[in-house]
């Protein structure tokens, strides 16, 4: 490693302001990998016209990139202390422009899927790293406000984002929007030559001496999530023998992976997630909360697209258009609630945001047939408002508790558990908007008009807004005192 790659050589050159350049660099790379999970939602009922998908095999575009990112998430930890912090970002992004530009250019179903994989697998590595850093670089008393201008940055370009991909499917069709990632991932590249550092986290110097990748409890770990979503579809489609299989096999790798995680630590290995984190209340309570957003946010990121096209007939251009407005409430939300997250009770604040966000799913049967735009927007601001008050404040919340030590395995276990979350939320909605357009009589692939296609839609957004309730009584248990010195 060179003198001028060390943490130590970084900190020197560009003094107290080198934490906000680091956190930026990392903040474009995250953006390139959110935007990259999020965009495609917009142009999934023209992929779903072109290649005759029906709503469950249709929402694998959103859930095998979920399912990828959920499993490469826990391999973030072993990747910086092996590789450090330079050499682990700046190959995710790699892989992410790829994945981008194999999607653009795929013809074929399956390639699509292949290229979301291989985005969902960069993207993964990413999204620990950020809350690494805040908690490590940054006193207590600063990192509510770096992780709101940093949520700022990260929701913003996204949020804007879809409003793009909505004019690009309409004016070049639904290919384009892969490329998007493209020159994000190009900026980021050039952000982590240069500020990014070579050594792992803490400045101590990256090694390969630390040990393997704990190989079995990564294929545990992705067995049981594979089996879970597709047991869930099953479950629907065709319930009988092998749905309960699929269930109860899912069921079997989860506890063959806590118990192969309890083992390693009992023996000194290098676990994926180490089950010490667990001993701290807050940060269990955390875990449980980020689970239940996870299935509502992301659900609901597969849902509304569709929503808008497919029950209320507007067109791709119109769904990001209306998400505009939210989204900029949002970043001042979030700019405001950062400060706030470092002198409130993260219970208090997360509480608050769970309750906002199911307040506007439920809203979302007031929305009429008939000019809906201003109600969407006004309860599409609504839950960006309850999003504002969580996304600062959760990992905060859950993690000031831990040793220093447990940082990295921290972050990559709270984001693993949400994107668990986002995996099956996903295919949840698949599934129960197909179930209840049954219900009433309607198809998903013969878009029909009426109250009782509305109403399915109705009582899928409601079954999101049941799961934020839920989540109120778990985050009521964030109460921890940040620990010094992280």
């Amino acid at each position: 490693m060179s003198a001028e790659s060390s943490l130590s050589d970084l900190r020197t050159r560009y003094g107290p302001r080198y934490r906000w350049l680091l956190l930026l660099s990392v903040m474009v790379g995250t953006v390139a990998s959110i935007m990259s999970s999020t965009i495609v939602n917009v142009a999934v009922p023209d992929m779903s016209h072109q290649f005759a998908l029906g709503p469950s095999r249709a929402a694998w575009v959103s859930s095998g990139f979920m399912v990828a990112m959920t499993s490469s998430m826990l391999t973030t930890p072993w990747l910086l202390a092996r590789y450090g912090y330079r050499r682990t970002y700046s190959g995710a992004m790699w892989l992410l422009m790829a994945g981008g530009i194999a999607g653009g250019l795929a013809s074929d179903y399956g390639l699509v899927l292949a290229a979301r994989v291989a985005e969902g697998l960069a993207a993964g590595v990413v999204q620990p790293i950020p809350a690494i850093i805040i908690l490590r670089a940054f006193q207590p008393h600063e990192q509510g406000r770096a992780t709101g201008i940093f949520g700022m940055g990260v929701v913003l370009a996204p949020a804007i984002g879809p409003s793009i991909g909505g004019l690009l499917v309409e004016g070049f069709g639904w290919r384009s929007i892969f490329f998007m990632v493209v020159p994000f991932c190009i900026a980021s590249l050039w952000l982590a030559r240069t500020y990014v550092p070579m050594t792992a986290p803490g400045g101590a110097a990256a090694t390969r001496d630390g040990g393997r990748l704990d190989w079995s409890g990564l294929v545990l770990g992705t067995a049981g999530t594979l089996c879970l979503l597709n047991g869930m579809v099953e479950l629907h489609a065709r319930p009988g023998a092998f749905a309960v299989l699929l269930l109860a096999g899912a069921v079997l790798a989860f506890g063959s992976f806590i118990w192969w995680q309890e083992r390693q630590t009992r023996n000194g290995g290098l676990p994926l997630m180490d089950l010490r984190l667990f001993q701290s209340r807050a940060y269990a309570m955390g875990c449980v909360v980020s689970g239940i957003y996870g299935t509502a946010l992301f659900g609901s990121t597969y849902l509304l697209p569709v929503y808008m096209q497919s029950a209320l007939h507007l067109s791709a251009a119109h769904v990001g258009t209306i998400l505009v407005p939210a989204s900029l409430v949002l970043a001042g939300t979030m700019a405001l609630v950062g400060r706030l997250a470092d002198r409130k009770p993260a219970s208090l604040l997360v509480s608050t945001g769970l309750a906002l966000l199911a307040a506007s799913f439920a809203l979302m049967r007031t929305v009429p047939a008939a000019s809906p735009i201003a109600w969407l927007v006004a309860w599409a601001i609504l839950g960006r408002i309850g999003l504002g008050f969580i996304l600062p404040s959760l990992n905060l919340g859950a993690m000031r508790s831990l040793d220093r030590s447990l940082i990295p395995q921290g972050a990559s276990a709270i984001n693993f558990l949400r994107m668990l979350g986002g995996a099956t939320g996903v295919s949840l909605c698949g599934i129960v908007l197909e179930w209840r357009l049954a219900a009433h009589g309607q198809s998903f692939t013969n878009p029909g008009t009426g109250p009782d296609r509305l109403a399915a839609f109705n009582e899928t957004f409601l079954m999101l807004a049941a799961l934020c309730v839920l989540a109120i009584a778990a985050a009521r248990q964030l109460r921890a005192n940040p620990r010094a010195g992280v």
